[in-house]
């Protein structure tokens, strides 16, 4: 697996717990984050300075760190309330503010990046999605529209909480330079696991993103997430997700999808009322293969084990 040019778009904790399990097989991995956050810590920096959302890339890099207590502290948060004023460190990431230290001295984003992996030593290449700041809008399945990322992540929106479509604004963003480079020489492209309507979709959207998806010949691979977001994707089978894609790409351009098959371990207590497991439902596509492994984290059955999705994936490369 040493010389496998393995790509992952995305970002949040999938792309994260992703990284984590491939990084103990290879150092020659790509990971392109989705720039459409808004919420939270790293919105509030996106709007007092202006940078692109540093928080998923920082959690990113942390988790390519061979080193366990690097990315606890670049990974570390301030106490306080997250969701805080703009101006107030409460709820912040150590890594992010460094990102916008880094993003001032150089002068540039993608500069920032790539001081932040000589400092502390990140293997791997990472790339924003979009070379601009972009946003996200969403219909519900009652038609009614949810504007922010941070509102359709957190179900703030009266009515039916399901989605029917997501909306890039620009509609016309461009990628950042290097991400079609990198999915043209990739051996292997992966999507997923992550928040489909917030994370996943705003970067398979982006023009140029989705033409390469569609027309490219290499393989790529779908990781359906272990357990369903209320706010996002209540209710849906892995045959919804396939469905989801296709609507907004067109077509369902993945070769194989890889689903958990383990709904043993108890979802915990906090989270049962309203997260669920994510039904097989005996899905059958045309050209499509599915791979059911058991892939849950049993420390915490609302994501994927890093070693049991690399496991799987890198078998499939």
């Amino acid at each position: 697996m040493k010389n496998k040019k393995i790509v992952c778009l995305g970002g949040g904790i999938g792309t994260v717990n992703l990284i984590r399990g491939l990084k103990q097989y290879t150092d020659d991995f790509t990971a392109i984050i989705s720039m459409a956050d808004d919420g939270g810590s790293t919105g509030r920096l996106r709007r007092l300075y202006g940078i692109l959302p540093p928080g998923d890339l920082v959690s990113c890099m942390a988790a390519a760190s061979n080193d366990p207590l690097l990315a606890k502290v670049l990974t570390y948060r301030f106490p306080g309330n997250r969701y805080g004023k703009d101006e107030e460190l409460v709820g912040q990431k150590l890594g992010s503010l460094i990102m916008v230290g880094m993003r001032d001295v150089t002068g540039g984003f993608d500069e920032a990046i790539h001081l932040f992996q000589k400092v502390f030593g990140v293997p791997g290449h990472f790339f924003p999605a979009t070379t601009e700041p972009v946003s996200i809008s969403a219909k519900t399945v009652e038609g009614k529209q949810v504007h922010r990322e941070e509102n359709i992540d957190l179900g703030r929106y009266v009515g039916k909480k399901q989605l029917d479509q997501v909306f890039l604004h620009p509609k016309d963003a461009k990628p950042s330079v290097g991400v079609i480079a990198s999915l043209q020489s990739a051996d292997a492209i992966i999507v997923g696991p992550g928040d489909l309507y917030t994370t996943i979709l705003p970067t398979l959207i982006i023009p140029a993103i989705r033409e390469e998806l569609t027309k490219s010949k290499k393989k790529k691979i779908f990781v359906v997430n272990v357990a369903n977001k209320p706010s996002e994707t209540k209710g849906y089978t892995v045959s919804d997700y396939i469905k989801a894609i296709e609507k907004h790409l067109g077509m369902f351009p993945f070769d194989i999808v890889i689903a958990n098959n383990n709904v043993s371990i108890p979802i915990p207590s906090k989270f049962r009322k309203s997260y669920r497991y994510v039904p097989l439902m005996g899905v059958v596509y045309k050209h499509v293969i599915f791979v059911e492994k058991d892939l849950v984290d049993e420390a915490f059955p609302l994501y994927h084990s890093p070693e049991k999705l690399a496991k799987v994936v890198l078998k499939h490369i």
